[in-house]
């Protein structure tokens, strides 16, 4: 019998610990999500358009209860300004405006004054509903469009100064926040419970990374663009899935791996979906997650819907539970633009890129530059540089460079400069700090990239007094210098031999004469003694023999 219940009971436990490393979670309604913001973005455009100086701008509401379309409007801007209002269903407006107010309207808006007087031109017009053709037709008509504005359940709107904006002049129309118009105060019955959020979260602060998040957004719900900026500083991992047509646009500044079955838009490249998954439960949905990672846990899973087709952003925020801590030593490196990828600049002391600085540089030496980055969701992208700058004594210098050559083998996804602190006058040993504005690049597109950052310590360069100058002779001069002295050789031996020869003055090497001890003596005329060749008695045991015999030949010859 145990036998039997032997793989029973291993199967039974491989299933309890399956299912036990595999982790799942209920979403529930929550008053603050705590990983996920969501808020709808509106179409609309921002320019610098004038004509007479006159400005024209386009507002469009949008009411989810078509029985509450009630506004008030109020405008005191010293500059004439032209207004187009329009609505997708019947809107009623108390306006308050001055005599240089000219209205727009087709004949779903209906105005009143709610001062007693009838200020301002109300023109009823039959213009386009569609926002480009709107825009288009509003272009041809005054020249141009200062802005364009969609508002969602407007209650009230005040336009109190000057509406231009610096740059460009044409109305492009893109998703934009319509609070950020400074020139406007808005007010609107839009609440949050336009949107449900269901979220949930399995995984407490273990300290492992990467963090996975889970977006989910029903089948049920409208086919739309979706933005999704990540403020999180963690190493993230994605699952993003929608209704198909949904396209998702990402913005990020940290690595992060994406996947995702719809469109994904990240560094104006559209990456293709690389999962199926037709099903929006919550459970199918993690589970596929955990399954595409081989994870066993995930950090957040957040289900989004809404009353309306508007196009939605999400923001990814940072929470205690998965916040990273950030060292030191990570910062001076390293320094993002917003929604751009990470960026690192490493500093080197020779152009082989061999050498890394880690200690003081004098100014007169070349500095070499590797910045570099990481492949964010399968992109590929070139880094330019487009201007560098230094901190020098609290005044901040632009700092030329020199693009330095580099082979997509031998450093991919970086590009290499080099620079000079010649320039700079520090007297003492000081810690400069070097800035490099960079653009991401994809084919021929480029975004901006940010600023990369890096600390070095810099140092005068020895400069030698001018009484213990060194001389450096090359090979030309030490033959030289060898040629002179053979020659003044040569001169002196010839002047020596000449006085010899007209003077007969023994020279010093002369050890035969017996006037070479008596300095300047002239030569003697006397009979010069024979000097004996005999050796010396400690050279010859016969010497005394050897001296008697030489001693009587001379005697013999004078007798």
């Amino acid at each position: 019998m145990k036998t039997p219940m032997a793989p029973f009971a291993l199967l039974l436990c491989i299933t309890v610990a399956a299912s036990a490393s595999s982790q799942t979670c209920v979403p529930e309604n929550q008053g603050e999500n705590l990983y996920v913001d969501v808020r709808e973005m509106q179409r609309g455009c921002w320019t610098n358009f004038t004509k007479d100086n006159a400005e024209l701008h386009i507002l469009k509401l949008k009411y989810i209860d078509p029985s509450s379309t009630m506004f008030n409007l109020h405008v005191t801007s010293a500059r004439q300004m032209n207004l187009i209002i329009t609505c997708e269903h019947m809107a009623y407006g108390a306006y308050n405006v001055s005599n240089n107010v000219n209205f727009y309207i087709n004949e779903s808006i209906h105005l009143f004054s709610n001062s007693g007087h009838n200020h301002g031109h109300i023109i009823k017009e039959s213009f386009p509903t569609q926002d480009e053709q709107l825009v288009e037709w509003a272009s041809k008509k005054f020249g141009g469009v200062t802005s364009f504005t969609t508002f969602q359940n407007l209650k009230g709107i005040s336009l109190t100064k000057a509406g231009t904006n610096p740059g460009t002049n044409h109305c492009i129309l893109k998703n934009e926040d319509p609070s950020e118009k400074i020139f406007m105060v808005i007010e609107t019955t839009q609440t949050r419970s336009n949107f449900q959020l269901k979220s949930c979260s399995p995984q407490q602060n273990t300290g492992v990374e990467p963090y996975i998040h889970i977006i989910n957004i029903p089948e049920s719900e409208p086919i739309r663009n979706v933005s999704l900026q990540l403020e999180t500083t963690t190493k993230t991992q994605l699952f993003l899935r929608g209704p198909q047509g949904t396209t998702w646009s990402i913005s990020l500044k940290h690595d992060t791996m994406i996947t995702s079955n719809n469109d994904v838009i990240m560094f104006t490249r559209t990456i293709q979906p690389n999962v199926t998954m037709k099903s929006d439960r919550a459970e199918d949905v993690q589970k596929k997650a955990l399954g595409y990672f081989k994870a066993t846990t995930f950090a957040s899973y957040t289900e989004v819907r809404s009353e309306s087709s508007s196009h939605l952003e999400l923001q990814l925020k940072a929470h205690s539970t998965v916040t990273e801590m950030v060292t030191a030593a990570a910062i001076p490196i390293t320094t993002n633009a917003p929604h751009q990828m990470p960026l690192r600049m490493q500093l080197y002391t020779s152009p082989d890129y061999r050498s890394p600085l880690n200690t003081k540089v004098q100014t007169n030496k070349r500095i070499y530059a590797d910045i570099s980055g990481n492949t964010i969701g399968g992109i590929s992208l070139t880094i330019k540089v487009t201007s560098c700058s230094v901190n020098s004594s609290s005044v901040v210098k632009e700092l030329p460079f020199i693009p330095e050559s580099c082979s997509p083998n031998s450093c991919p996804n970086s590009t290499r400069l080099s620079f000079s602190l010649d320039k700079l006058q520090e007297q003492t040993p000081t810690t400069l700090e070097l800035k490099c504005s960079v653009n991401l690049c994809y084919s021929e597109q480029c975004v901006d990239g940010g600023q990369v950052k890096k600390n070095v310590e810099v140092t005068q360069p020895c400069v030698q007094p001018a009484s213990s100058r060194c001389f450096d002779f090359g090979l030309p001069g030490v033959l030289g210098i060898a040629f002179g002295g053979f020659l003044i050789g040569v001169l002196l031996i010839g002047a020596l031999w000449f006085i010899k020869i007209k003077t007969g003055y023994p020279t010093g090497l002369d050890m035969s004469s017996t006037a070479t001890s008596l300095p300047g003596c002239p030569c003697s005329v006397g009979k010069r003694q024979p000097v004996s060749t005999n050796p010396s008695p400690s050279e010859n045991s016969s010497a005394n023999a050897s001296i008697g015999s030489t001693q009587s030949t001379p005697t013999s010859s004078m007798a």
